[in-house]
């Protein structure tokens, strides 16, 4: 959508074991993202079984994943968000009642905001 969003992806002492965690620091309006930037994606959670029963074992993390597939994976969840399993609540309501509305303004806000602070 022509945005410029900063993150960071942070990488555990016994990483590829265990999944790196992804921020972003650019403000961002999304449902999988949480409003402190936190990323919320099946690919970037502890490996083994989902303690809520939601994501399959291999929807998780496995040591296979490399950067590339990490940004490849998160940018499809910025193109199809998952509202069933939310980080930010607020975000996913809106997307579900009334994605060209409220939830397109709150995006378009941020999509300025990162290009006007992209090259800062």
């Amino acid at each position: 959508e022509g945005g410029f969003f900063k993150a960071h992806l942070t990488f555990p002492n016994d990483y590829p074991l265990r999944p790196p965690k992804m921020n972003f620091i650019t403000e961002i309006w999304h449902p999988n993202v949480a409003k402190n930037g936190d990323v919320c994606i099946s690919i970037l959670h502890e490996p083994g079984e989902d303690k809520f029963g939601y994501e399959k074992p291999e929807e998780r993390w496995l040591p296979i994943h490399t950067v590339e597939t990490i940004l490849i994976s998160v940018i499809s969840m910025l193109a199809d968000p998952n509202s069933d399993s939310p980080a930010n609540v607020d975000a996913a309501k809106e997307w579900r009642d009334d994605p060209n509305g409220e939830f397109k303004r709150k995006v378009a806000r941020c999509v300025r905001k990162s290009q006007e602070m992209a090259f800062e």
